[in-house]
C-alpha cells in the first residue's frame, strides 16, 4: 500500500491501496487485492479483502456504491456501505472515507488542523460534472456548508473571503490513475471541458484520428487551483503514477477489462485517529 505523502496532522491517515497485499484472497484477473464487490470476483473473496484493509489500517472503511456522479455522502460511526455516491467527506474518528478506482483519479482531502477527512472519485465525467460543477466543487461546496470546519473563520467576513480562507487551509492528495500517454477520449469530451474553461485546452493532445489524449489529473489541479485551492500534492501526471502503465502495481479497467474479462478495484482511504 502507498502512503500519500503530503503534510496532513498527525492525527490524519491516508492509504491507498496497490493490487498486492500479503494473504489477499482474489484470484486471476483479480489477483489479489481486489476490493470491488461489483467486477466479478468471488464474494468472499471480497469480503476477506475489505476486512484485511480494515485491519490493516485499524479503521472502518465505508465502501460507495460509485456512479460517475457529484453526490457526497456524510459518513458517520454507523454509515452502511453502498451509498450511492462518490464522494464522502466525515469529521469521526476511526471512519475511513474510501473510494475505489482502476483507472479514475483518487482525490483525498483534509486540512491544515485536521478537522475533517474526504474522498472523491474524479473520472471525466464526475470531474466535469454539470453546469452547478463536479465532483471536486461538490466537495468543496460541503466542506464550506461544515461547521466543524469554518468554525473559527470570522462570521462578519463575506462567503467569498470564507472560501478562500478554507481553500487556503485545505491539504489535497491526488492518487495514481489513467495517465496523459493512455487516456485517449472523444473530441466531444474536449469539447466540454473547454466550455466549461477554455484553459483546460492545453491538457489535450491531438490523434491523427480525430481524438484526444488527456491528463485526467492535470485537469483535476487546474479546477482544485479555479477553487484557490494550491496545496495539492501527488500524482503529477508522470510515468510511474499511471495505472495503465504499470501492471504489476495496479488495476486497470481500460488496460484488462477487454483483455482479461475484467479487472480489481484498488481504494484510496483516509480518516483520522
Amino acid at each position: 500500500m502507498i502512503q500519500p505523502d503530503w503534510p496532513a496532522p498527525q492525527h490524519v491517515r491516508a492509504v491507498f491501496t496497490t493490487r498486492h497485499l500479503a494473504c489477499a484472497q482474489s484470484a486471476q484477473p483479480f489477483d489479489a487485492f481486489n476490493l470491488g464487490n461489483h467486477v466479478g470476483d468471488a464474494p468472499a473473496a471480497v469480503a476477506a479483502n475489505r476486512a484485511l484493509l480494515a485491519h490493516s489500517i485499524a479503521a472502518q472503511p465505508v465502501f460507495l456504491q460509485q456512479i460517475h456522479g457529484t453526490v457526497v455522502a456524510r459518513l458517520g460511526p454507523q454509515s452502511p456501505d453502498n451509498m450511492v455516491a462518490d464522494a464522502c467527506i466525515s469529521s469521526a474518528a476511526g471512519v475511513a472515507c474510501t473510494i475505489m478506482v482502476a483507472d479514475c483519479l483518487p482525490v483525498l482531502f483534509t486540512d491544515k488542523k485536521g478537522s475533517f477527512v474526504a474522498a472523491a472519485h474524479a473520472g471525466w465525467r464526475g470531474l466535469l460534472g454539470s453546469s452547478a460543477g463536479g465532483v471536486l466543487e461538490a466537495v468543496f461546496k460541503e466542506i464550506l456548508h461544515n461547521v466543524s470546519v469554518i468554525w473559527s473563520y470570522d462570521a462578519n467576513k463575506n462567503i467569498a473571503n470564507e472560501a478562500q480562507l478554507v481553500a487556503n487551509d485545505l491539504l489535497v492528495w491526488l492518487g495514481p490513475c489513467i495517465g496523459p500517454s493512455a487516456f485517449e477520449v472523444g473530441a466531444e469530451v474536449r469539447q466540454a471541458f473547454v466550455e466549461t474553461n477554455p484553459q483546460a485546452a492545453q491538457h489535450y493532445k491531438a490523434q491523427a484520428d480525430g481524438k484526444y489524449l488527456c491528463d485526467l489529473a492535470a485537469l483535476a489541479r487546474q479546477r482544485l487551483n479555479a477553487m484557490g485551492i494550491s496545496n495539492i500534492y501527488g500524482n503529477d501526471s508522470s510515468a510511474p503514477w499511471c495505472t495503465v502503465g504499470n501492471p504489476a502495481q495496479y488495476f486497470s479497467h481500460r488496460r484488462d477489462a477487454k483483455a482479461l474479462g475484467s479487472t480489481g478495484r484498488m481504494a484510496g482511504c483516509v480518516w483520522m485517529v
